[in-house]
């Protein structure tokens, strides 16, 4: 009663431990710099940006990080991220753009003539200090990281400037033609996969929001940025706060704006001349298309050799999806290696994830500019990443984020696809006069003060939208990508439409779309009046609806967010193709909307199971010599059973239908061995590991580990440590909470789990503070061994250990295994990678269907072997050929 009252007491104090909690470093300190640079077309303007520079707080040479501010911000928002950088090991450099903050200069939009000329210029002066890692003369060791209008930036520069080795740029533009006059009809699609912004439909609220920032700044800046940024160190009468607009330098006073400065704030006249005639039209102008399409990533972005993440946010009706995909497929085609994570978060609300987006934002930097030689020498990665709701952590009754992925990016269509039948007859709809009132589908900028909860506010006005609804599902469908629909409009000159989907079940309506968001599209009438057929493609989401839940198209004649024909009319909406086809991507895991309590239950029922286990036999006596390492092959000998680490002798095993899973296995492996399972699925491999760990008893024979028969509870499972099927850990706890809640479990002394050992095996660094919940597969896999290893068990055995992991973790893993057996213990690792395991393993054991065809030292099968195609002959030909004709 004691053990288990220990027990409770330590899963209790463990439970509620604060997690979270970064470790304190010594702050960074920046420098300010006024860095002079020259740009426009004809490099004829001088404009000065105000900048800080935070040399590495390790000092030495580091690689140097570009931190760009979003639209309408300045250096000062970067100010913590560029100080965390700093403290992990990089030199930063963060500026405000010009026209923004306290820089001179007018706003262009990230215009290569202007904005991208300063940034490479910005890496000049980078290049010159002598903090930053140089490549080559000039060419320093460099990644930018921005969002918004800084992740534009980030894509621009790294489109111009070759020297650029690694890019995360996040909810940011691929088109900003298409962002600001989007077109939702497949017929007006462009070679991008965005629409045709000359028959776009303008998103009014959006672009006030955007372009109105730009023309208040010189206003905002007089009546309030002395205040939000203090007195500068020129004095104390307000000087150095404004008029940069006028080219006026850092630190010079105010003087009050022009009416040209009153009417375009810091934007080029150029570009407040082509809004000024957009927002009064409601139409793209083929001006306005050219400026915005020569700010817009994708049209340059094949040019891109850095690799790059993009982070696009869900909640994001400025910038969809969609534009996240768009520069993907630009990027790659050069063969860069890119990457996309779809976040709980974006423009309209949303920040919940901002330490799972830093995490992977450094993992990336720390790939491609910590490594050995050029930064391109890293393995390259491509890959997808999804943020799901897991539900409400049991304890903390916060919300949890999944994170599942896949190794490559099926675009927005997905992997496969679902037709899900609708109906309904076809349906009137009327443009009331003036378009007002208007549906509401989102209010831009109005989510951040809403925590984000923006996608909830929906309202569809009477008489202005058709209604097409599914009948219930079967069976819980996964939407991840662009849902696309068929519809038949009939009318009269012109109309603009809005689509969207919901997930209706009693009665009531979740829009799917995050963020409100719809798909406006704008359809031509044959003269005189007639019908249209449209294909509309909807924003890309990720939802899962459940079973007994209903599909519902609406197509609506309004939108508050978007600018809509003043001439009252009305339409005819009927379905084209009564089919909404619905992507999936089946690689990705789809776990459901909420977690069963028996889930959470599952890892702490472990616990408990290894506390019974493993105190049982802490009596058993740990060796702390090792002779050296046999190099018999694994066959029966007459030598102490005490001291073989695992003996399975006819070891038998069938399913409840009478086939065998494991039939008839013998064999032993020697202490100091690395040995690897081998086997095609259905092999037997897990079976037989679970029967060696005592969680499943034989049907006949017998497992002895060190000489003592494996039951259930057995004393000798004290000295095996295991990974099989998964790791399963509290997802609400740290990385280290868990493995040191596991070993309390165990009721073993602290000292005696080697916990500095097994942590660095994983190689978390600072995440191990962080939940679990945060982790992606390949960071959970490596905790999930290190807690295998604590105590530094004689006998390991793992399953599958490298899964998830990238080349050069997996490298490390082999090294660790060898090492490990190296010391006396001994290693058993099932594994489908075969050339892993001729490189790791110094014996291995062949199964298929249950039976061994083949054991015996790696050199010795290797030898036995024939050449193939006049090379020696590999562990994978020598595997083929021991199970091909059996299978």
């Amino acid at each position: 009663m004691k053990r288990v009252a220990a027990l409770v007491a330590a899963l209790a104090l463990i439970g509620v431990t604060t997690w979270l909690v970064w470790p304190s470093a010594p702050q960074a300190r920046g420098q300010d710099q006024a860095i002079s640079v020259v740009d426009g077309p004809d490099d004829d303007q001088r404009v000065q940006l105000d900048a800080t520079f935070f040399p590495p707080s390790g000092g030495g040479k580091a690689p140097v990080v570009l931190l760009a501010h979003g639209f309408g911000g300045s250096k000062q928002s970067m100010r913590q991220q560029a100080a965390q950088l700093a403290q992990d090991g990089y030199a930063v450099l963060t500026w405000s753009a010009r026209g923004f903050g306290r820089s001179t200069g007018e706003i262009a939009l990230n215009s290569p003539d202007y904005e991208v000329k300063d940034v490479k210029q910005l890496i000049d002066w980078v290049a010159k200090r002598p903090e930053v890692q140089l490549d080559a003369t000039g060419d320093p060791r460099v990644g930018i990281v921005g969002g918004s209008y800084g992740g534009a930036i980030a894509l621009m520069t790294a489109a111009f400037d070759q020297r650029v080795d690694a890019i995360v740029p996040q909810i940011t533009w691929a088109d900003l033609a298409d962002a600001l006059f989007p077109n939702n009809a497949a017929q007006a699609t462009t070679t991008a996969g965005l629409g045709d912004p000359e028959t776009g439909v303008f998103k009014r609220m959006w672009s006030g929001i955007f372009f109105g920032r730009g023309l208040s700044l010189d206003s905002f800046a007089q009546q309030s940025q002395s205040q939000a940024q203090g007195q500068n160190a020129q004095g104390q009468n307000g000087q150095g706060q404004n008029g940069q607009s006028r080219g006026q330098g850092l630190g010079q006073t105010a003087m009050p704006m022009t009416p040209e400065e009153a009417r375009c704030g810091r934007f080029l006249p150029a570009i407040c001349d082509i809004y000024q005639t957009v927002a009064k039209d409601g139409r793209a102008t083929s001006e306005a298309i050219t400026l915005l399409r020569a700010s817009s990533p994708v049209t340059v972005a094949n040019r891109i050799k850095a690799p790059t993440l993009l982070l696009q946010g869900q909640r994001d009706s400025l910038f969809p999806l969609s534009h996240a995909d768009a520069n993907a497929k630009a990027i790659a085609s050069a063969g860069t290696p890119v990457s996309i994570a779809w976040f709980d978060g974006g423009h309209d609300g949303g920040n919940g994830e901002a330490d799972w987006l830093y995490e992977q934002t450094s993992a990336w930097l720390d790939r491609y500019l910590k490594s050995e030689g050029s930064a391109q020498a890293a393995p390259p990665v491509s890959g997808f990443t999804v943020t799901r709701d897991g539900g409400r952590d049991p304890g903390t009754r916060q919300r949890i984020r999944l994170h599942p992925e896949t190794s490559s990016y099926p675009g927005l269509s997905g992997t496969d696809t679902t037709a899900v039948q609708l109906a309904g007859p076809e349906q009137n709809v009327v443009n009331p006069p003036g378009g007002a009132p208007a549906a509401i589908s989102t209010v831009p900028g109005v989510g951040s003060l809403l925590g984000g909860q923006s996608g909830g506010v929906s309202i569809d006005m009477p008489g202005q939208s058709a209604v097409f609804e599914s009948a219930p599902l079967t069976a819980p469908l996964q939407l991840t990508g662009s849902s696309t629909a068929k519809v038949k409009v009939t009318g009269e000159g012109e109309a603009t439409l809005f689509a969207k989907v919901y997930d209706v079940s009693d009665g009531s309506q979740l829009p799917v779309l995050p963020a409100g968001q719809v798909a406006p599209f704008r359809v031509t009438f044959p003269d005189g009046g007639g019908s249209v057929e449209a294909t509309v493609a909807l924003p890309a989401a990720d939802h899962n609806f459940a079973a007994g839940h209903r599909l519902r198209l609406v197509v609506a004649t309004t939108d508050m967010g978007f600018a809509t024909p003043a001439e009252p009319a009305t339409y005819q909406v009927a379905l084209y193709s009564p089919e909404l086809t619905v992507p999936t991507v089946r690689t990705l895991s789809a776990p459901p909307a909420g977690i069963a309590w028996w889930v959470w239950a599952m890892p702490l029922t472990a616990i408990v199971i290894a506390a019974i286990l493993l105190a049982t036999g802490r009596t058993s006596t740990r060796r702390t010599t090792a002779p050296e390492p046999t190099t018999s092959a694994p066959e029966p000998d007459t030598d102490d059973g005490g001291q073989v680490p695992l003996e399975i002798r006819g070891l038998t095993k069938a399913y409840r239908n009478g086939e065998l899973a494991v039939d008839g296995l013998s064999f032993r492996v020697e202490r100091g061995q690395v040995l690897g399972l081998l086997g095609p699925n259905g092999a037997g491999k897990t079976t037989t590991m679970r029967m060696m760990m005592g969680l499943i008893r034989p049907d006949d024979g017998e497992v002895r580990i060190f000489g003592e028969p494996v039951t259930p509870g057995a004393p000798v499972l004290s000295r095996l440590g295991s990974f099989v099927e998964g790791p399963g850990f509290l997802p609400h706890l740290s990385g280290r909470d868990n493995i040191e809640l596991y070993w309390a479990a165990t009721g073993r002394p602290p000292a005696d789990a080697h916990f500095e050992e097994a942590l660095e095996i994983a190689g978390l660094g600072k995440a191990l503070e962080r939940a679990v919940r945060t982790y992606s597969q390949g960071m959970r896999q490596r905790l999930a061994i290190a807690q295998a290893m604590l105590g530094l068990p004689d006998l390991l055995v793992l399953d599958e250990p490298t899964n998830g992991l990238d080349p050069p973790q997996i490298r490390e893993m082999r090294e660790v295994l060898k090492r490990y057996a190296r010391d006396g213990r001994t290693v058993i690792v099932s594994s489908h990678l075969l050339a892993e395991v001729e490189q790791t393993c110094s014996h291995v054991v062949v199964m298929h269907r249950g039976r061994l065809v083949s054991a015996g030292p790696v050199s010795r099968l290797l030898t036995s072997a024939k050449p193939t195609n006049g090379h020696g002959p590999r562990l994978e030909d020598v595997f083929l050929d021991l199970i091909g004709d059996k299978s």
